[in-house]
This record gives structure tokens, sequence and C-alpha cells, in this order.
């Protein structure tokens, strides 16, 4: 199933800072100024152990990432996490998995479209704009303003590499700069001056004295909340087919993004709790939604507060570039293979992109924006990404143990880490950290208390799964070894 030598390819052009900012980019979002805050609320109790569950976060993220890099070495392909698992575990299980993290992507990349715009009405709010405020909260506007985002930075990524590199890594700068206020701030005030300042502001007075009882259960609960924080870096492997020396730079750049991002997030939250009572934010997120910007908003003057609004904007902004790249790039692999028509693997032979699978990418993630605008819900989206991103992890860790049986000559390409017993004891610890997250994720949303079985995001995953099944089964199987 391979294209004649005449035909236009992907274009390796990317580098170790191209990949990393993929991978950084499509982990850090929005949420590090809204999760680390309301899981006050999503895990009543966790009071100051929020930083702890953070590392606790990262043991899985980190053994995933190791699964990811050793694997990318071997295989630097488009389309990385489907080639990985089809080719060193089963084709079935690699494209039926890699099809709901594809659906999932899609759909919280339309999320992301539509949960943007009432930040840009919030900035408008700060800095006085009452009318242009007030505009942003017309229905048709902000739906309107969704769709032209999403179909702005698919023009981009049509645009090609180079495009899609000038876009991206300005942004992450400025995201990262523009974060350090918080950081910069968040250590610089202390609770005592929080005190202070919302009884100036506000008139208000709160006890800071009560203490919180460690829960393992809650601690746990928490644990899985925060890994959500971590999905992202395997974009870097669905990006394989476009790396320099991508046996090289494949490993290097998941190390690099997942490390970075693991600091970030813990600095940034630390920086949080050090200015801001956990007994304050657990009150607070308990009545109402509640984030960074309008917490430091207490403590800072509006210039600087409209400036942590900014960078929490571009935060989310900075998700969409990188997952267009990602979940087009599935598309692309599973076209070569033969799963999906053969046109949407054509390259464009100016921009050196998959146009077609860049478009229909962004018509389901069109279907995420009409969805939320007409739901007026989107945290289901969110839900079945991050099932799908953990099943996915799982097979990553799988994979590696199988691949040296299934495909040994594959295997033996496998760059990182030298000791096979040592890649062996990592995925099993892998795998057995995943089917505990997995297990508490998919335990919380059968409890939740929903409105109708569809608003679960595990039966909505296995209704995809079905979908992908019957897709699957519809064309030729591809060979083990193909």
């Amino acid at each position: 199933m391979t294209k004649p030598a005449s035909s236009p390819t992907l274009s390796r052009q990317l580098g170790l800072l191209s990949l990393t900012a993929t991978g950084i980019c499509s982990m850090i979002g929005a949420s590090i100024y809204i999760v680390p805050i309301m899981i006050q609320r999503n895990v009543p109790g966790i009071g100051p152990y929020v930083l702890p569950a953070f590392l606790l976060a990262a043991v899985p993220a980190l053994l995933a990432a190791f699964a990811y890099a050793s694997l990318s070495s071997a295989m630097p392909q488009a389309g990385g996490s489907y080639v990985f698992a089809s080719r060193g575990l089963h084709p079935y299980l690699g494209f039926v998995a890699s099809f709901s993290q594809w659906f999932g992507l899609t759909i919280v990349i339309g999320v992301i479209c539509y949960v943007i715009v009432p930040f840009f009405r919030d900035i408008a709010n700060a800095l006085g704009w009452d009318t242009t405020a007030q505009l942003l909260e017309t229905g048709w506007v902000r739906l309107t303003l969704a769709l032209a985002l999403l179909w702005t930075f698919v023009g981009i990524n049509m645009r090609g590499l180079a495009f899609y590199e000038r876009t991206l890594i300005p942004l992450m700068v400025l995201m990262f700069v523009l974060g350090a206020i918080v950081i910069v701030a968040g250590f610089y005030f202390n609770h005592a001056d929080f005190v202070a300042a919302l009884a100036i502001k506000e008139n208000r007075a709160i006890s800071i004295s009560s203490v919180a009882t460690f829960d393992w259960s809650t601690f746990l609960s928490a644990g899985a909340v925060l890994f959500a924080s971590f999905i992202g870096f395997d974009s870097i492997a669905q990006a394989g087919g476009e790396a320099k020396n991508p046996e090289q730079m494949l490993p290097r750049a998941i190390a690099l993004a997942v490390l970075i991002v693991g600091c970030f997030y813990f600095v940034f939250t630390a920086a949080v709790y050090h200015a801001i009572p956990w007994q304050y934010i657990a009150e607070e997120a308990s009545k109402k939604d509640i984030s960074a910007p309008g917490l430091f908003s207490i403590l800072l003057t509006p210039q600087w507060g409209v400036a942590i609004l900014v960078g929490a904007t571009i935060a989310l902004v900075n998700d969409l570039p990188a997952m267009l790249l990602s979940v087009s790039r599935l598309l692309f692999a599973w076209a070569e293979d033969g799963i999906f028509p053969k046109t949407l693997a054509d390259i464009d032979p100016h921009t050196h992109t998959p146009k077609r699978a860049l478009l229909l990418s962004g018509g389901m993630a069109t279907i995420g924006i009409l969805g939320s605008h007409f739901a007026s819900d989107f945290f289901l989206g969110v839900d079945i990404m991050v099932t799908s991103m953990l099943v996915n992890f799982l097979l990553m860790c799988i994979t590696l143990l199988t691949l040296p049986k299934r495909n040994p000559a594959i295997a033996q390409r496998i760059k990182v880490l030298a000791s096979p017993w040592l890649r062996r004891t990592l995925a099993w610890a892998g795998i057995g950290c995943l089917v505990a997250f997995l297990g508490i994720h998919v335990w919380k949303d059968l409890q939740a208390s929903v409105g109708a079985w569809y608003f679960h995001s595990t039966y909505v995953w296995l209704l995809v799964m079905g979908a992908a099944s019957l897709i699957y089964v519809r064309r030729k199987p591809l060979s083990d070894n193909d």
C-alpha cells in the first residue's frame, strides 16, 4: 500500500524545538488555569494535597511517555500510535483505539474553539469594553467566532510546516511569559497578603485555620483527574513522518515535552496555593466556577489581571495547531493502510500537507462546536477524550511488551534504553498504573448522576469503538508485518 515514487510525500522539516513545541502546546491549555483550582469541587476534600496529587498523576504519564518514546524510535511514521499498535500488537486494536482517540480529540478541538470566546469576553470586561463584552455573549456571535477560529487554524496547518512553526513557537513562548506572571505573583504574595486584600476589595473576612484529613481514595481520585493534564505529548509521535532525524528527535522531544510541562504545572500550582489559601479556593469552587485570573484579580492591579487572562486565552489557542496536526496525521496513516479512502493520504505537492485529512478533521471539529453550542454542555467531549487517551496509553505499554515477539525486526530498532529487561519492567509498571487510573475514571463516570445514559462518556466511547469496528471489518485486513 505504498505510493508511487513520483507522488509527493510528507516533508521531514520538524526539528527538536518544533517537535517539543508540538507536544507542549498539545498538553498545556487553559486547564492549567482551571483544573488545579476546580479540583477542590471535583474531588471534595483534596484540600492542601493538590501538589502531591500532581506528582502522582505524573507517574503513569512518564511511563506512557517512555513507551511512546521507545516505539517512536523504532517506527518514526505519521500516525504514531496507530502505527505502533497495528504493527506491534494487532491491526484491529491499533485502528479502533486510535479511531476513538481521533474522535475524542477532534471533538475537543471544537470544544476548545467554543470555550475560547468567553475568555475574549472576560478580557473585554476587564478592559471596560462593555459593548464588546455584551456582543460576545450573543449566541450567534460566539458560534461564528468559534467556527472562524477553527478554520483559521485549519488554514494555517494547510499552508505547510514552515507556517505552522512560525505560528506555534511564538505562541508557546508568549504563553510561558504570561504564565510566569502567575508564578512570580504567587510566590511574591502569601496567605496573609490575600486575606488583607480580600478584606479591602470585597470587605470580606475568611478563616484559614481549618485543616484537611488525608484520605487515600480522595487522593487517588484527584490523581486520576489531574492525569488528564498530561494528555497531548503523543502528538509528537503522530508527527513522526515529518521529523528530522526521527529516531533520535522523537524520543528526545517526548521526554522534553513531558518534563517541561510537568515542571511548569507543578511550579504554577505551587505558586497559586502559596498565595491563595486552599480553604478559600475550596469554598469558592463549591459555589461557582473559578480560575486563576479571577483569584489573582484580588491581589493584582487590573492591568496585570488582564495579562493573566490573555495568557489563559493564548494557552487555549495554542492547542489548536498542534492538535490539528495530530488528528490529521492519524487519518493520513489510516488512508495509507487502506482503511479510509486513499485520497485522504494525498499530499499537496507545494505545501507537503495532507489537505483532505485536515479538511475532514476540521469538519469533525465543527461538529464539536455545534454540539457544544446547541447542547450547552462541553464536558462530555473532554471525558470521551480522556477515556480514549487512557486506553491508547495502555495499549502503547502493552505494545512495548508484545513487539519483540510479533515483529522482532522492528523491535531491534528501538533506541531508548539498551536493556530489554528494563524496558519490560517499565512497560509493566505503566500497565499497572494506567489500568488503575482507567478504572478510577470509568468508575467515576458510571457513578455520576446524569440526565440520560448518553451523558456517560464510557457508553459513548463504547459506541465509537463499535463504529470503528464496523469500519475496520469492511476493508481487507492489514498484514501484521506490513
